[in-house]
């Protein structure tokens, strides 16, 4: 076990979902932690709880001398903090090094896949939980019932000899990893700006993969797809096991994997596979987790029967709560197959009504997806459509002109005459939703979806504030026909 005791770090960006855990574990395992963030978030509450006050706002100041600086690919090279330890000369982590030094002290389950990662780490965790262990684990959401009393919790430490992480693939990070057991949950083109195509993103997951002693794999299916590409390539042979574009040696190389776990839907045993959370996507992260406890030698049917009592992971399809008779959730799908999967499960519910709500994350992503994410969002009654959360990025160059108008317009074209409404702000669509409400038969289900601050809107609802009733009108709203509505469509 490393000693963590005499180790400085600060954390710039520390109320992330990965960076908070990270510092919350550190700190914990003896480390001086500090850190900076530009706004508050859920997440440093746990931070403030391991005993770190961070700082709110980005500042030179802000930074001690000699420590260790942590920092995500989200904080840019102008960051004024990030500026003064290269000054310095202090020592730069990226926070999938740091990771990969603090799972290096435990056999290591990791779970990569563009879809599923954080509910599939989550269930692995709280499966291992009811096998009576006391695994350390890195997860990339709040999970309730995983913190001291039952609080929800992203990170922990525990005394087992196990660590089970979200391995994520966004920015090649997960390429640090030495897992024992790698899962790979499916595999679509998501994060274009950093692997531009399809090609290298199978690559890296094959790289992944082929690390590892077993590598657990969704079962061949009829549709083929990307993650046969993985297959192939991480079980034929020694792939580079560097991290693209950060100059690792090209002697570099993976092993193979040993072994191959599938897992489907259908998947023979446990016998009994019963869950709280709803939808068919769940059942296959279930089946990928307990395909990677079956390969870490547990049994099966004890963590089936563990996971009965799972109750998902916060903003991946949450109950926020109900008003009206209409039950609000929220989600975090930001990729139209995570939007579909959704609306599916929520259909499973038998919903009177079913409105969904989606703020568009990145441009780059709405460029390449809108026609998708129209054609996902059309399994809903009703759509709303705001304008995109930019994160880190800018409308300029081949981004400019891109906006969430260019996704009604295509929920317009899929949705058969549905009700679609562009509300490009969150105050015109809180006022406009609020008027919604009033009218929506009971049981009917409304949902905002999103990897932004789009889950405000909900929690704004709920509250029952009508806001001001002149933002009530949309820039538009179809109805009748299907096709792009016009402007001066009136809402009714």
């Amino acid at each position: 076990m490393s000693d963590w005791s005499g180790r400085k770090l600060h954390f710039i960006g520390i109320g992330g979902a990965g960076m908070s855990g990270l510092a919350v574990v550190c700190a914990g395992l003896g480390a001086t932690v500090s850190g900076s963030d530009r706004s508050e978030s859920t997440y440093m509450e746990r931070v403030r709880g391991a005993g770190v006050e961070p700082t709110i706002g980005h500042d030179a100041a802000n930074l001690p001398e000699g420590a260790e600086v942590v920092v995500s690919t989200a904080i840019g090279d102008g960051n004024p903090e990030l500026s003064l330890a290269r000054e310095r000369g202090q020592k730069v982590i990226h926070r999938g090094e740091l990771l990969a030094e603090l799972c290096a002290d435990k056999r290591l389950i990791a779970i990569a896949g563009t879809h599923g990662k954080t509910t599939t780490t989550s269930m692995t965790v709280w499966a291992l939980r009811g096998l009576g262990e006391d695994p350390a684990f890195f997860v990339g959401g709040e999970v309730p019932g995983l913190g001291p009393d039952g609080a929800p919790a992203n990170a922990g430490w525990g005394e087992s000899d196990w660590v089970v992480a979200e391995a994520d693939e966004s920015d090649g990070s997960f390429l640090r990893l030495d897992p024992e057991i790698a899962v790979v949950t499916n595999v679509e083109m998501d994060h274009h700006s950093k692997w531009g195509s399809l090609e290298p993103l199978v690559e890296a997951f094959a790289n992944f993969a082929a690390k590892s002693r077993v590598a657990v794999l969704p079962a061949p299916t009829r549709e083929g797809g990307a993650i046969e590409g993985v297959r192939r390539a991480s079980l034929s042979g020694p792939p580079s096991a560097g991290v693209p574009g950060e100059g690792r040696p090209t002697d570099a190389r993976a092993v193979g994997a040993g072994e191959l776990a599938e897992f489907s839907f259908d998947a023979p045993g446990p016998e009994a596979l019963e869950l709280a959370v709803p939808g068919a996507h769940n059942v296959l992260n279930a089946r990928a987790a307990l395909a990677a406890l079956g390969a870490a030698g547990f049994d099966l049917d004890r963590a089936a029967k563990a996971l009965a009592d799972f109750r998902g992971v916060r903003r991946r399809l949450e109950v926020k709560g109900e008003r009206a008779g209409v039950r609000i959730y929220d989600d975090y799908a930001h990729h139209p197959t995570e939007v579909r999967a959704a609306l599916s499960a929520l259909r499973e519910l038998n919903p009177t009504r079913l409105v969904a709500v989606f703020q568009p994350h990145l441009y780059s992503r709405t460029k390449v997806f809108a026609t998708q994410f129209g054609a996902a969002l059309a399994l809903a009654d009703e759509i709303a459509v705001l304008d995109i959360y930019p994160a880190r990025e800018e409308p300029i160059g081949p981004l400019a002109g891109v906006s969430g108008l260019d996704v009604a317009r295509a929920a317009a074209d899929s949705a058969g005459g549905k009700r679609v409404a562009w509300l490009p702000t969150a105050a015109r669509a809180e006022a406009f939703l609020e008027r919604r409400l009033q009218t929506m038969p009971r049981g009917s289900f409304l949902v905002t979806i999103g990897a932004g601050d789009v889950f405000k809107l909900g929690e704004n609802l709920l509250k029952g504030d009508p806001g001001d009733p002149e933002r009530t009108s949309p820039q538009f709203v179809s109805e009748g026909s299907p096709g792009s509505p016009s402007p001066e469509a009136p809402a009714r």
